[in-house]
């Protein structure tokens, strides 16, 4: 059949109309391999993936699911770099077990976010002597900084990872800082942890000739994204001996919404070109109940709290390729890992709390981790329509 020359013209000035209406839309196809529900599962677009939709303002960007209902996003500037632009965009969504999903991204206004939205946040916190505190709508941290070591209050020397317990899914970090009163109870929950100088729930070192080498306070701290799904900030450390070798770091922590667990990255420089041994670790407990699982990579411990406040699970993840030995000291469990080939090393660490509800036992807890560990290892898979 023959094509009429008038819809030839008019199909020739419509086809860059339609053109520039599809490079509007992108339609991404997300599937869980696993058979296992994975709730609150966060799923990462780079700037690249999603580069034909010909924006460069990632925080223009919209996600809907199958039905239309738009999904709460977020960019994100994982790079820091001199204009803070965003290079990846993330958004949340539950997974029945084998369950694939469809999203659509589309271009709209800037996103504008209400308090209630967030479900990640943390920052420097100079008025109590340099903490860095973060949390999640599960559960929250903080580490410590310069200024605590020569405090003459309660002075400290630690790279520790502190643990606060919270039982909202409120964000609590700086109304507690505000009544300073957050060892009390009062029913969102409390600091009922002693970090001190051990490495708390999953603060790092080097290990060398059977000793644990750790950093000091960090030194220098900055937020590169702030929710409302991701933490995501970065501390550094001033050089610190490892049995006669200098070693410097920098720490970057994410924690998304509805994770129990920390992603920690660690990128670290010698002073000789020698390897050393990263490790891992979580602070001894007096009647927990420890389980190393060399399979999934993961250490996992079941202990009390303090002041009889219940009872807690805490976690160490690594890859189990990397893992050269368990190990222990006076004060921490601890997983020792290959050195790093970059000098960095990776890892997931953190905590449950018995009265938050959630996970109750220690069966579940082991459970909870065990299919965080298969999760990392099969990660959701994307592709871009």
């Amino acid at each position: 059949m023959k094509t009429n020359p008038i819809h030839a013209v008019i199909l020739a000035a419509l086809f860059p109309a339609l053109m520039a209406e599809a490079a509007d839309q992108l339609t991404i196809k997300a599937v869980n391999k696993l058979q296992i529900p994975r709730p609150h599962q966060t799923v990462e677009l780079s700037a690249a993936q999603l580069a034909s939709l010909g924006h460069a303002n990632l925080e223009m960007l919209h996600v809907k699911d199958s039905a239309g209902k738009e999904l709460l996003c977020q960019a994100v500037d994982t790079d820091y770099d001199a204009f803070h632009t965003p290079d990846e965009l993330i958004f949340q969504s539950d997974f029945a077990p084998g369950e694939t999903k469809a999203f659509t991204i589309t271009i709209g206004k800037k996103q504008k976010y209400q308090k209630e939205d967030f479900k990640a946040h943390g920052r420097f916190v100079r008025e109590r002597f340099d903490d860095f505190a973060w949390e999640n709508d599960l559960i929250a941290h903080r580490t410590y900084g310069k200024a605590l070591e020569t405090w003459k209050g309660e002075p400290l020397t630690s790279s520790a990872i502190d643990i606060w317990s919270k039982r909202t899914s409120r964000m609590v970090v700086d109304e507690w800082y505000m009544v300073d009163n957050y060892h009390a109870d009062a029913g969102d929950g409390c600091d009922d942890y002693s970090a001190g100088s051990t490495r708390g729930d999953g603060g790092s070192g080097f290990w060398s000739d059977n000793k644990l080498f750790a950093p000091k306070n960090f030194v220098m701290s900055r937020v590169l994204a702030n929710g409302p799904i991701r933490v995501l900030f970065e501390l550094d450390y001033d050089a610190f001996d490892v049995n006669g070798i200098k070693v410097s770091e920098t720490v970057r922590v994410a924690l998304d919404a509805g994770s129990q667990l920390d992603h920690y990255q660690v990128f670290y420089k010698l002073d000789k070109k020698v390897a050393v041994a990263p490790a891992i670790g979580l602070k001894k407990v007096k009647g927990e109940e420890k389980e190393f699982n060399a399979g999934n990579g993961s250490l996992t411990i079941w202990e009390p709290m303090e002041k009889n406040m219940g009872m807690q699970g805490v976690c160490a993840i690594v890859d189990p390729k990397l893992i050269t030995q368990s190990a222990e000291d006076n004060s921490n469990h601890l997983l020792v890992l290959k050195p790093g080939a970059d000098n960095s090393f990776t890892y997931w660490a953190g905590f449950g709390w018995n009265r938050a509800g959630r996970i109750t036992t220690p069966t579940a807890w082991k459970k909870h981790m065990a299919d965080f560990s298969q999760c990392l290892q099969s990660p959701i898979e994307i592709s871009i329509k």
